[in-house]
């Protein structure tokens, strides 16, 4: 990360009010429209001659060089109405954000012009809101209206409008006095004096004065190239409370009651506070009622920790340590992690103690994940993470490794530690391997499908030229090549090359499961070896009449394994891997609401809408109690039809622990967490299968 490059940065300033804009009425300051008009007479805001030798539009001003081959060039939008920002509040923070994603392709940064008085809470709200943010924005204002003789406006707009066009620092940040600070880290400390914020916990990350210092240790790295995402979901119903010497349990009780859903509670010291029997007991009762309270101290300085009795009484009380969190940063966070859905109340409290956005310096990595100690992938990811911020570049050098040994391990915790952590996981190791080519060679089906649920690329290549198909084909792991294909992948013409040879030799042994594995992936398996026979020839040369007849029956289906229309497709070639609580989210995906053939886009094979509905025939489902799928034949309206999953469900599908209801509940229990009503099982393992998930094997077949 260094200077921004290119002869021209183009800048968006949105002017709110505040402040610096001000003008006296009636002896009061109000907001004071036009603001670009008198930058445009100010010389040191705008080039003139330079505007007009190069045609600019009458919106757009340009500073006068500050470098030789660069020039920065801003628009100023002006809100309507302005405010005094003690009237701001969330929604136009939203307001705000939204306004930076609008115009996010067109500009190179943005710099938010902002009243002071809650500047601090605007800079940390928009710091949740903005995620994968990879430009600069940085929110400034002024104590002295900028029409005044004397007066820090044109500095901190100055300042505010260079770094942001000359830096690339992709942070919401807040430039006052000369600094340059995280904007979730700064508190406003002073109603007078020009140097009116501090950042009592972090450094600040540039300081200018005869020259522009830049602290690139402390700036957070630009992880992936994921789009802007605006979080405008905040929840508003969150509120702080400051306690006090001798605070009643009454007054507590009514503060913590509905519609509220989580409090910053500002605590003595390290994080004490009364240890009442009767105020602990409010804020249990609260707690356990669902409302979130995060426990900051008041302190400028420090952070909570559990040194004192007094701390450990509001921690069993169901509080949540804020670290060393300002109160404004963990009020914008806590309303940012109560406005994400989908999470449980637990998964919420967890988000609140990790550091999302540099708002608070990360706890112990012991601490934070202690489960990882119980693997080796997981002990390097924990050590990893217990390095200091300054020693991000060793970080960087050892995530890639660790990521794949993760992987091949299956350790999923290891390798969200790693992605929370900032860790590409799309990065290659010393062998050009990626995390993906590790999961597939060591066949982990989910660690495949939380990474390609991540955007991983499904065809790259190792340095040797190999997918991670390919090593899911040498590895005979059918759930993976499933998950494989469904995404997208495909052998190369270079791993084709010798296919020939390669089932001729699995042919001549009988190896059925490498066979079905090499088809799954997609190959012909007509291709010849190198003597010119086929692999049927050669099996049924060397009397392997199991091998020759899957050859036969795979070769009338074609190249390429039969896949399902939908978004549960990965998971219909893999039964042995994936309980249906898995499938959720792909399926809330592609198709909100209850799964069905009826919310596909068609029904191929002729299949109708209801032909399915309780998967196979009851009728035969009652004459065994284990039956092979393949001799199980679909129900009434698809006449003469083989079962179309027959070389998809080779392994047995047990059943016999209680008669599924038409609408797919079971009379056996289901495990806990999201899931379909009937049991959340295996497909292939001693246990009820699921009918609602071959509801959704709709199978068509794919080329030929």
């Amino acid at each position: 990360m260094a200077r921004a490059a290119g002869p021209e940065r183009r800048l968006l300033a949105i002017y709110t009010g505040g402040t610096i804009g001000m003008r006296s009425e009636r002896g009061v300051l109000v907001p004071g429209k036009g603001l670009a008009a008198v930058l445009r007479t100010l010389p040191m805001f705008h080039d003139e001659g330079h505007a007009q030798a190069c045609g600019l539009p009458e919106d757009t001003l340009v500073l006068p060089p500050a470098c030789p081959d660069q020039r920065v060039m801003y628009t100023v939008l002006e809100c309507q109405p302005l405010f005094d920002s003690s009237d701001m509040t969330i929604t136009e923070w939203v307001q705000i954000a939204q306004t930076i994603e609008r115009h996010y392709g067109q500009y190179h940064g943005f710099v938010v012009i902002h009243g002071t008085d809650t500047m601090a809470f605007a800079a940390s709200v928009l710091s949740f809101m903005l995620e994968n943010l990879q430009k600069t924005v940085i929110l400034t204002g002024a104590q002295v209206p900028i029409h005044a003789l004397w007066n820090d406006g044109r500095e901190n707009l100055l300042g505010a409008l260079l770094l942001a066009g000359q830096y690339v620092i992709p942070e919401v940040c807040l430039f006052f006095q000369n600094q340059l600070f995280r904007g979730n880290r700064v508190t406003k400390v002073d109603t007078r004096r020009f140097a009116a914020f501090c950042s009592p916990n972090l450094p600040p990350l540039a300081t200018v004065g005869a020259d522009v210092t830049i602290n690139w240790e402390l700036v957070r790295k630009v992880r992936g190239q994921g789009r802007l995402v605006v979080h405008s979901s905040m929840e508003h119903n969150v509120g702080l409370l400051r306690l006090y010497p001798g605070i009643p349990a009454t007054l507590v009780r009514v503060f913590l009651q509905p519609p509220l859903k989580g409090v910053v509670m500002e605590t003595f010291g390290s994080g004490n506070g009364p240890t009442k029997p009767d105020l602990l007991q409010e804020l249990r009762v609260a707690a356990e009622r669902g409302l979130v309270i995060v426990n900051c101290t008041h302190c400028l300085q420090g952070a909570v920790t559990s040194d004192y009795g007094a701390g450990t009484a509001l921690a069993g009380a169901g509080t949540i340590s804020g670290s060393d969190m300002t109160s404004e940063a963990a009020l914008a966070k806590l309303s940012y992690v109560l406005g994400l859905p989908g999470l449980s109340l637990d998964g919420r409290k967890e988000l609140l103690a990790r550091d999302l956005r540099g708002e608070m310096t990360p706890p112990a990595a012991d601490k934070l994940w202690p489960s990882l100690r119980g693997s080796t992938p997981g002990r390097g990811v924990a050590q990893l993470l217990s390095l200091s911020q300054e020693a991000e570049d060793v970080r960087d050098a050892l995530a890639p490794s660790l990521a794949c040994a993760a992987a091949h391990a299956g350790d999923l915790e290891a390798l969200q530690a790693l992605a929370e952590l900032g860790s590409d996981l799309s990065l290659e190791d010393f062998g050009g391997q990626t995390p993906l080519h590790s999961a597939a060679r060591g066949g982990q089906a989910g660690v495949v499908t939380m990474l390609l649920q991540r955007g991983l690329d499904v065809n790259a290549r190792d340095k040797d030229g190999l997918s991670p198909l390919l090593l899911a084909v040498r590895g005979r792991h059918q759930g993976v090549i499933g998950l494989l294909r469904a995404a997208g992948a495909c052998l190369s013409p270079e791993e084709l090359e010798d296919s020939g040879t390669e089932l001729c030799r699995l042919a001549s042994r009988a190896d059925c499961e490498g066979l079905r594995a090499w088809w799954q992936a997609g190959a012909d398996l007509r291709q010849p070896g190198y003597d010119g026979r086929s692999a049927l020839h050669v099996a049924e040369g060397a009397g392997n009449l199991e091998a020759a007849a899957l050859l036969q029956s795979l070769q009338a289906l074609g190249p390429g394994p039969l896949r399902c229309a939908g978004p549960l497709a990965p998971f219909i070639a893999a039964p042995d891997l994936l309980v249906a609580r898995d499938l959720l989210p792909l399926m809330s995906q592609a198709h909100p609401g209850e799964p069905g053939v009826s919310a596909l886009p068609e029904a191929p094979l002729g299949l109708k809408s209801g032909v399915w509905t309780h998967g196979l025939n009851r009728k035969h489902r009652k004459q065994s109690e284990s039956r092979p799928v393949e001799e199980c034949p679909l129900e009434p309206g698809v006449p003469g039809r083989e079962h179309s999953l027959h070389w998809l469900f080779p392994k047995w599908v047990i059943e016999g622990r209680g008669e599924a209801s038409a609408s797919g509940a079971d009379a056996g229990s289901s495990p806990p967490g999201p899931q379909f009503s009937g049991p959340s099982t295996r497909l292939g393992d001693a246990e009820p299968y699921n009918e609602r998930l071959l509801d959704w094997a709709v199978p068509r077949k794919v080329g030929g």
